[in-house]
């Protein structure tokens, strides 16, 4: 029998802790959290690799080092409103509501947030939302958010996310446009637009987010 417990414990000490993330809420929440519930059944026992675990359509669940370094960018404070987008089965979005207020997942594959509806509940969390729709308009009916985490690489941030932000509001992406980004923290200031550097990272590309391929004549 797999001892999951200890594969959590592993996967926090050696692979989470190991990269830079030092907050103790996070690191709580992620030795708290069974991973292994946010992923298909016949999948479970690489639920605490090192690597993503492929959900299909092109999905993914993405590293947990990843996923905890995005989310330690973002810097959750108790009373924030947070949305995901890009929740897939609910991992990330479970992992948000240990640290935030309330927390909105969002994904445009019904399949996925059926999935992640009954993964958090399953854990016992009540401060969450999840919710079926475009990746690319985010979700304006929770909106203004104090913090945007968005679980997957996107080229650029939409103008429609920064506009669903509170002023001083936070967002963490991947930025890439190949199999490299760069995890980046954005901050709405008013009309203006604050942008800092996080760490290197890969990611799957979101729907609705590839570019159109451009042909030169």
């Amino acid at each position: 029998m797999v001892d999951f417990s200890l594969l959590r414990k592993n996967m926090v000490e050696s692979q989470v802790r190991t990269s830079d993330v030092t907050d103790r809420r996070l690191l709580r929440a992620m030795l708290d959290l069974p991973r292994e519930v946010f992923v298909p059944e016949p999948l479970r026992p690489l639920a605490y690799s090192g690597e993503g675990v492929t959900l299909g359509k092109e999905r993914a669940l993405p590293p947990p080092m990843t996923t905890a370094k995005l989310i330690q960018l973002a810097a959750i404070e108790p009373t924030d409103t947070v949305l995901e987008i890009g929740c897939a089965t609910g991992y990330g979005t479970a992992l948000l509501a240990h640290l935030a207020a309330t927390v909105t997942g969002l994904d445009s594959d019904a399949a996925l947030t059926a999935a992640a509806k009954a993964n958090v509940a399953a854990v016992g969390l009540t401060n969450d939302d999840i919710e079926t729709g475009p990746l690319a308009d985010a979700w304006p009916a929770g909106a203004p958010y104090d913090v945007i985490v968005v679980s997957g690489a996107i080229p650029e941030v939409p103008a429609i996310y920064r506009a669903q932000l509170r002023d001083g509001g936070r967002l963490v992406a991947v930025i890439a446009d190949g199999p490299v980004g760069r995890a980046m923290l954005f901050e709405r200031q008013g009309d203006g637009w604050g942008s800092r550097f996080g760490f290197n990272a890969s990611a799957p590309m979101l729907p609705g987010f590839a570019r159109k391929p451009v042909f030169a004549l």
